[in-house]
């Protein structure tokens, strides 16, 4: 049978002519516009902005479980220095939960503006204590009765303190939610002038 003749050009056609043909064939794109090295092919470049927010938000990524929890202690520790920052300032950005808002706010100003006799309850609790360890019957029962009127005057003020303070709040605040702040405010009167936080913001006899 005869042979059919194979061709050799198909064989042995030039690799560089199959790359050339391929280049004729690729479309034509503008470049006049400068690629960013960093920018993957056929994307355009992008702004200097975007690169740098792309780097920091690398850069800023902890790679590591411990390099995670460094940073998360990093994190509460500025966090904490704000709070005790606040809490002397009365700075209403970085206060806490408890105490943010403007009838937290009120409710502060309004026991630090009055006496409360709540607040002298620890030196007088102390002046009680030693009087009950005298040995003297007479002593021991002055000291009783002490702490009987100590706990009635409390009671007593605190209950008209509750009055006037949801008085106020309802008429200063009367679609804000109010719950809890008198609350707030009572346990805030069992605490001595200078040992409170926020630090008082108002002077004595000074109404909010």
């Amino acid at each position: 049978m005869p042979l059919h003749p194979v061709p050799l050009g198909f064989v042995f056609r030039s690799r560089a002519k199959d790359e050339k043909a391929h280049a004729d064939k690729a479309p034509v794109t503008d470049s006049n516009q400068p690629r960013d090295p960093q920018a993957p092919k056929g994307r355009p470049t992008p702004k200097r902005s975007e690169a740098q927010s792309q780097r920091r938000s690398v850069a800023n990524t902890p790679t590591t479980r411990k390099e995670a929890a460094k940073r998360q202690r990093d994190e509460r520790r500025t966090s904490m220095a704000k709070q005790r920052e606040a809490l002397a300032s009365g700075d209403e950005r970085y206060l806490p939960a408890r105490d943010k808002g403007p009838v937290r706010k009120f409710a502060r100003d309004f026991i630090d503006s009055r006496f409360c006799i709540a607040e002298f309850f620890l030196p007088l609790a102390v002046i009680i204590l030693v009087l009950s360890m005298v040995r003297i019957a007479q002593l021991q029962n002055v000291a009783l009765l002490l702490w009987l009127f100590v706990i009635v005057m409390i009671v007593v003020d605190s209950i008209g303190i509750a009055i006037r303070l949801k008085k106020q709040l309802a008429a200063r605040f009367p679609d804000v939610p109010k719950r809890g702040a008198v609350a707030y405010a009572l346990m805030r009167s069992l605490q001595m002038r200078r040992l409170r936080l926020p630090k008082p913001q108002v002077k004595r006899g000074e109404r909010p």
